[in-house]
């Protein structure tokens, strides 16, 4: 009887599976906070946010546990291949603005034109924040770890977030709003969305980090984490 071939890749595949879930979860957690970000949310004509900053923590949430886990290197290039997965959206949706649509469809198509004719603008602002705010996150996380030989993961990703946080939400709201919101309400915008995202980082994402990185260094790296 013929004995069927084993696949050489298989456990090769089946070992890299908690990378390759933690960058899926990583990559669509940015690409749905800038479809997100369209709609801006405010509070009393006084506060104002989009409501991607809602869901972006959790992607830098993410970052750090790619960093804790894989490291630096690995994370940057993981960085540039969201670079670029942003860059196709906002090319494969723009496709779909220009193609023309039936008249008995005229509603629907100008709800899908008026979101993604500025999602472009929202991409490239985010685009900018995200390689300053993530790869400054990620370069500092490492660097922490190293200071403190790996304790205190609080200490890391609360630290490392309040600086990417600040080079992401500052270039991000300048390019993506500019000429929409008045200059005070942009102030307002980028003051709001640091003090929101870093609240979400202290309050959730810290809490399920440590809970992801638990859980990774057991399966992954056979460890148990002592920080």
């Amino acid at each position: 009887m013929n004995k069927v071939s084993e696949n050489p890749f298989k456990n090769r595949t089946a070992g890299d599976m908690p990378l390759i879930v933690v960058t899926a979860l990583f990559v669509t957690l940015y690409l749905v906070s800038n479809v997100m970000a369209v709609k801006v949310i405010g509070f009393f004509n006084l506060f104002y946010f989009d409501s991607g900053t809602i869901t972006f923590p959790f992607a830098y949430m993410l970052g750090d546990v790619l960093t804790e886990i894989w490291g630096y290197r690995t994370t940057r290039k993981i960085i540039w291949l969201t670079f670029l997965c942003n860059v196709i959206m906002v090319a494969c949706t723009q496709v779909g603005v220009w193609l023309p649509s039936p008249e008995y469809m005229a509603e629907t198509a100008g709800s899908y034109n008026t979101v993604f004719n500025y999602v472009p603008r929202i991409v490239v602002g985010s685009l900018v924040g995200f390689l300053l705010g993530e790869l400054s996150n990620s370069w500092l996380m490492e660097r922490i770890k190293s200071m403190t030989k790996g304790r205190f993961l609080w200490v890391r990703t609360i630290g490392s977030s309040a600086v990417g946080y600040l080079f992401d939400s500052l270039p991000f709201v300048l390019i993506a709003f500019a000429g929409v919101l008045e200059p005070r309400e942009q102030l307002l915008m980028i003051a709001l969305q640091y003090v929101m995202k870093l609240s979400i980082e202290v309050l959730f994402g810290t809490p399920l980090a440590y809970a992801v990185i638990v859980m990774l260094k057991r399966k992954v790296l056979g460890t148990r984490y002592n920080g």
